[in-house]
């Protein structure tokens, strides 16, 4: 059960745990730490699922790079 688990919903489960552990640090002091507690950890799920669906990446790192290069291209 655990591994049908793990194997369905593994991206899920590494990014909450990440996201809990981050989210550890800020548990400290007050409500607005807790508002960036909820964040980090709706953060943490969005990229789970997407690895799980097999989604596109929150950063398209080649458009990313392609943007970049044409951007700054007028300063050579």
């Amino acid at each position: 059960m655990w591994r049908e688990w793990l194997e369905g919903y593994g991206g899920r489960i590494a990014g909450v745990g990440t996201a809990l552990f981050l989210a550890l640090v800020f548990l400290i002091s007050g409500f607005w730490d807790m508002l960036f507690v909820a964040l980090l950890l709706w953060i943490g799920y969005a990229a789970g699922v997407r690895k799980d669906t097999g989604g596109e990446p929150l950063v398209s790192w080649r458009r990313l790079a392609a943007w970049l290069e044409e951007r700054f291209q007028r300063f050579r």
